[in-house]
């Protein structure tokens, strides 16, 4: 196959995929503007999630994490001269803050999720900004498509369409999660790209669809760019790169872990969550977690009466290293994962892949 290009209205680049965003702290500025990653620097993705010092936010969590993405986007600026995409989660208290920060930084894309991003125009004066929502369906993209159109008389630049089989925090029921081939991204895009084709022509414009979850080969992109995808968001695969800046133990969870242990858990942000069952996990079923002690106040979906865990703190534990007091988002195939690699190796291996389709 030949590989053509992923457009966002002006911003073109070579390879069609973007990295997903990962907090908290797993993809940061040195993973979005990896050395070598050329054809993909202009327009990786870092997450905004549980930046800042630790003990310090407790205290002032929006003027911590707010200072916290300044530095991380000027150091991201300092490594690549390409556009950066910022991936924000709707349901941080503070997102409409880190939303308006990045945009005074120069960020060019904001990615959102975690919700149905309704109110993301209001919050992006910058017209030339690109705000791609995440959605899980036909029916959340129409809902997200009409509020934009009807509230801001605009629509998205392109929409990221993730699926059941996508790390983190996920946009389907545990029912659906049951059944997952019910929800895959090849019975999904087809619905999605209906939906957007209407508020393409009234909009005169293209809407690409940028598809993840599950996403793990070159053959896996080719295939949902055969079938309409423009693009794919890969995550998973980053977090074992030479380049990703989460502590070894981390990436060892990853490295060590089987298919048994992917496991789907109830969040505190109220989403239905993947991970990798680990001691944290079997502390947690078994009750004896330390009591909850809220320090951040960072989520407005967090029920802290009935929470039974702070997400914060064990997403923050795992990226240290603290795997026994840590939490590890995963997708579905990260047992799939078996060495360490860097971007420039695993971007070349895609490629590779990519261009054999449908050869092989």
């Amino acid at each position: 196959m030949k590989i053509p290009p992923l457009e966002i209205g002006d911003i073109r680049v070579p390879f069609p995929l973007i990295q997903g965003g990962m907090g908290v702290r797993v993809s940061l500025a040195r993973l979005a503007a990896a050395d070598g990653l050329d054809p993909v620097a202009d327009e990786t993705v870092a997450a905004a999630a549980g930046l800042g010092d630790f003990e310090a936010s407790k205290t002032d969590f929006e003027n911590v994490s707010s200072q916290a993405l300044t530095a991380e986007i000027r150091r991201a600026k300092s490594m690549t001269d390409g556009p950066l995409a910022i991936n924000i989660l709707g349901v941080l208290s503070n997102a409409r803050d880190l939303i308006q920060t990045s945009v005074r930084e120069g960020i060019k894309i904001i990615v959102s999720g975690a919700s149905l991003p309704l109110k993301l125009p209001e919050m992006v004066d910058d017209t030339t900004v690109k705000l791609l929502p995440i959605i899980s369906s036909g029916r959340a993209a129409d809902l997200v498509l009409r509020a934009w159109d009807k509230r801001y008389a605009r629509t998205a630049d392109a929409v990221v369409l993730e699926g059941p089989l996508a790390g983190g925090h996920l946009g389907f029921s545990f029912e659906q999660l049951r059944e997952p081939e019910k929800y895959s991204l090849a019975v999904l895009l087809p619905e999605v790209l209906a939906v957007i084709k209407p508020f393409e022509e009234k909009h005169r414009r293209k809407i690409p669809v940028i598809v993840g979850g599950g996403i793990f080969t070159g053959r896996d992109i080719a295939e949902m760019l055969a079938a309409g995808a423009a693009g794919v968001q890969m995550a998973t695969r980053f977090v074992c790169t030479d380049e990703c800046e989460v502590a070894p133990e981390f990436k060892q969870a990853y490295l060590d872990s089987k298919e048994d242990d992917i496991v789907i858990i109830n969040s505190p942000v109220g989403l239905p969550g993947r991970a990798i069952h680990n001691q944290f996990l079997r502390n947690l079923e078994e009750g004896t977690l330390d009591p909850l002690k809220c320090p951040y106040r960072c989520l407005t979906t967090c029920n802290i009466a009935e929470a039974r865990y702070c997400i914060a703190l064990a997403l923050t534990n795992a990226y240290q290293g603290n795997m026994d007091k840590g939490l590890v988002f995963c997708g579905q195939n990260a047992y799939r994962v078996n060495e360490m690699t860097s971007v420039k190796k695993l971007i070349a291996e895609l490629r590779a892949e990519i261009e054999a389709y449908p050869a092989d």
